[in-house]
């Protein structure tokens, strides 16, 4: 299956769902490649960057959005990443 690379932004509203986040994010440990987060006074955000298959990532975001207190955007892009890979070595 194709992968992609994408990125999410979590709203956590919540800091009680941060158990909950951080065990669904840990599962799809295998697709992040980045994680950062910003922590404000009454709520936090995170921004993830992934590659996985569409499966996969599908798995993540659909968790995530179904955490109390947690709000999620994610963007999709389809790259052709074998073929980049292929040009610089020529």
């Amino acid at each position: 299956m194709e992968k992609r690379i994408g990125t999410v932004i979590i709203y956590v509203g919540d800091r009680q769902s941060a158990p909950q986040l951080n065990e669904v994010l840990s599962r799809h440990a295998d697709i992040i490649i980045c994680r950062q987060g910003f922590p404000r006074q009454n709520y936090s955000l995170i921004s993830v960057v992934f590659e996985g298959t569409t499966d996969r990532i599908g798995s993540l975001t659909g968790q995530l959005g179904r955490i109390d207190g947690i709000e999620v955007k994610s963007a999709l892009l389809k790259p052709q990443l074998n073929q980049e890979a292929n040009s610089v070595e020529k």
